[in-house]
């Protein structure tokens, strides 16, 4: 069987506005047959953790331009994107890089 994961996701630089102003959340996924990718974390972030504006947060099925992906403390560029599959204790960090007026 599948086992849930748990996972840390960091929203900062502002982000973490969007999630009721709590930067650090430890979650367990649930089960799911194929493994979790950031494609399908993203959806279930912004279903379960997202508060408000979620156009600030995401475009498409991605985040905004203008939010830092990093994942165990690598640019999720060099991970793969949206592709990358989530390993037991990954930890997510999200972080805006726009600073609105």
């Amino acid at each position: 069987s599948i086992i849930s994961v748990v996972h840390c996701f960091y929203f900062r630089g502002g982000a973490e506005l969007l999630f009721d102003g709590v930067k650090k959340h430890q979650v367990t996924l649930p089960c799911q047959p194929e493994p979790w990718d950031i494609r399908n974390l993203l959806k279930w972030i912004k279903q379960n953790l997202l508060k408000e504006r979620p156009e600030l947060f995401m475009q498409g099925e991605s985040v905004r331009p203008g939010i830092l992906v990093l994942i165990n403390d690598a640019d999720w560029e060099l991970m793969g994107e949206l592709d990358y599959k989530l390993q037991d204790q990954d930890n997510v960090l999200f972080i805006s890089t726009l600073h609105g007026g």
